[in-house]
This record gives structure tokens, C-alpha cells and sequence, in this order.
């Protein structure tokens, strides 16, 4: 029974390609994007989510935890101290309030599977499927191939996005069993690549002009961030790869939201991206897209 790393299954997408859609969120990637929607995704390894406000002062995990991390306040909530936290998911074992839960499992083939088949009717009605999303798939190429040729048997519309960031081999392997390729373009720049997400640009292009030569299906996905890459040059950038790969299925603008910034405090992580940076208004948005189509670039909205 194939597994891999999951941290989540969501169903009813209308984001994550065409149609309605289940997304599978793998865990692990090799990218460390400063403004990263799914900071829980970077990991490999499960990580402990801890929300104060649903902490009924039950006391349960303050005794199971083996490590002594978490102790009580006056008030009898918990306090997590995240440098003595390994984390092993006991105390998350014991909330059922689920003010502690555990971020990241196994989960096998016919278990996603189970979850995505509910919906097929849906799927069917509106042209949509199976999308694999994370973190990065292609850091699971095993898992992935298995799930995907799986998903292919059942007749499902099978989407991945992908940083790019990963051996040929991997996309090799997988090109038979995808039909759309989300794939994400973060930064023209390569200097400027590797400042905002810890990985230098080259494979990653690479990768998307070979893809695009062995005739995959790619909607080129472009997450813009004011003051970073929200910027003409990089714009630029966008249009000159859909000019110079004219199969593209289009390019989708990705404008930056904030409400991942929640997510770092329930997981104790951090991000050195200024909380000044704001997500842009509509017009600001609008004037990117018709940057773009004036120079050739088709949309995908």
C-alpha cells in the first residue's frame, strides 16, 4: 500500500485548475518563498499547531506531554514552549478541543482516493478533478506517479502544481498520467530568486521549457508581491516566457493575500517578509493584466 506526506485534503476548490476540484497538499518543499500560503507545507515533518483561544484549561496535554513543553497559565489554558516541543503529537492525542493538533501524516493511495471519488458527479458536471498541490509533489515522485496512475484508471482530470524545483526524472515520470501543469514562476530576476525563495531560477526554467517541448499542458502561475516582484521588469519577464512558449494554456496572476500570516503563529514559525507588504487593490491588479496583454501574453483568469 503506496503512502505518502500529506497535511491536507481539501474538496470544492475552484482555484487549483479548472473546474471543482480535490486538492491533496503534499508536505515538504525545497522552496522557502518569504511569502509562502502554506508555511506548514515546507516542512517533511509533521509539525504541532497550537490555538490558545480553543484551549478549554483541561489540563490533559500539560500531563501527557513527556518533554514538559507545554505548562499552565493562572488560568489553567496551556503554554507551549515550542524549544522544549519535539514535536511527538502526544498532548494533540489528548485535546479534544483541538486547540493542539498535529500538521502533516501518512496517508495512502486508496485513502486520498476514497476521500476524491465523493465528488466525482461534481468533477464530471463542471470539468474538474484531482489536483496535487503542497509544498512541492515532485519531492514525492514515487507517491505521486502511484496516486496519479491511479487516478488516471478511475478517469479523473489529474492537475500539479509545481515550484519547478526538482530532478528532470521526476516530471519525466509524471508526464504521462498529468493533464495540467500549474506551473508557479516567481521571480525573473535570479539573484532576486534566491533572495525571496532560497533556490536559484535556472532549473526551474529549464524544467518548464523542457516540459513545454514534450508537449504538456502548462498554465504558467505568477504570485505577485508588492515591492518584491510586483514589478515592470519581472512582468516583462512573464511575457517573454509566453511569447517564447506559445502552447502555454495562458498565464494565471497569483495577487499576494496575508492570511497565511495566522498560520505562522499557531505553528511557531516566522517569516522576515515585512508585515507593511499589503495584498494589492483591484486596479492595481487589472493594470498588471493589461501590462501583459499588451504584450502578447494571454490571460487565464
Amino acid at each position: 500500500m503506496a503512502a505518502g506526506r500529506i497535511f491536507d485534503i481539501q474538496r470544492f476548490c475552484l482555484h487549483d485548475g479548472p473546474g471543482i476540484r480535490t486538492t491533496v497538499f503534499f508536505k515538504g518543499c525545497p522552496l522557502r518563498c518569504l511569502w509562502c500560503g502554506n508555511p506548514e507545507s515546507i516542512s517533511p515533518t509533521p509539525l504541532l499547531s497550537y490555538v490558545p483561544e480553543k484551549c478549554i484549561a483541561c489540563g490533559a496535554c500539560v500531563a501527557a506531554c513527556p518533554k514538559q513543553a507545554l505548562s499552565a497559565d493562572a488560568a489553567g489554558k496551556a503554554v507551549l514552549d515550542r524549544k522544549r516541543c519535539t514535536p511527538c503529537g502526544v498532548c494533540a492525542e489528548t485535546c479534544d478541543a483541538k486547540a493542539l493538533e498535529m500538521v502533516g501524516r501518512q496517508a495512502s493511495v486508496e485513502e486520498i482516493l476514497g476521500v476524491v471519488l465523493r465528488d466525482r458527479e461534481y468533477f464530471e458536471a463542471s470539468g474538474g478533478g484531482m489536483t496535487l498541490s503542497g509544498g512541492e509533489p515532485l519531492e514525492q515522485p514515487d507517491f505521486a506517479e502511484r496516486l496519479l496512475c491511479e487516478a488516471k484508471a478511475k478517469g479523473l482530470h489529474s492537475a500539479v502544481e509545481t515550484s519547478g524545483a526538482a530532478n528532470w526524472e521526476g516530471f519525466e515520470r509524471l508526464l504521462p498520467v498529468v493533464d495540467l501543469w500549474l506551473y508557479d514562476f516567481k521571480e525573473t530576476d535570479p539573484k532576486r530568486h534566491l533572495k525571496y525563495t532560497g533556490f536559484w531560477n535556472s532549473q526551474i526554467l529549464a524544467n518548464l521549457r523542457r516540459l513545454h517541448a514534450e508537449g504538456a499542458t502548462i498554465r504558467l502561475r505568477c504570485p505577485m508581491i508588492p515591492g518584491h516582484n510586483a514589478r515592470p521588469d519581472h512582468l516583462e519577464g512573464i511575457a517573454a516566457l509566453a511569447r517564447e512558449l506559445p502552447r502555454l494554456e495562458g498565464v494565471e496572476l497569483l495577487p499576494y493575500y496575508d492570511l497565511w500570516r495566522a498560520k505562522l503563529v499557531r505553528l511557531g514559525l516566522e517569516t522576515s517578509l515585512p508585515e507593511s507588504v499589503k495584498p494589492p487593490d483591484r486596479a492595481t491588479v487589472e493594470s498588471w493584466k493589461d501590462h501583459l496583454r499588451q504584450r502578447g501574453a494571454r490571460l487565464v483568469d
